[in-house]
């Protein structure tokens, strides 16, 4: 499952950094975790069990930058289930 434009673009904004993020997203339960900068890396997407961790599917970014700080590479990778 590629993601969509519109979560994509809500990732792309810039959250507390290195921390884990937890929303709601078109009724699933979305968990991101931040590097230093406020960006997501990791996230998680599917529903909250009762003990609060998310059973779905896992992707990670791949954020590369140039020796400026400009972007050159900004893809989300599906990685799995998240159980």
């Amino acid at each position: 499952m590629a993601l969509s434009e519109h979560l994509e673009t809500k990732l792309k904004k810039r959250y507390e950094p290195s921390s884990m993020v937890s929303m709601k997203y078109k009724g699933n339960d979305l968990a991101f975790k931040t590097d230093d900068e406020g960006n997501a890396i990791l996230l998680f997407i599917g529903k909250k069990d009762s003990e609060g961790h998310i059973k779905g599917e896992r992707y990670a970014r791949r954020l590369k930058k140039d020796d400026e700080g400009k972007v050159i590479k900004d893809h989300w990778e599906l990685k799995g289930k998240a159980t």
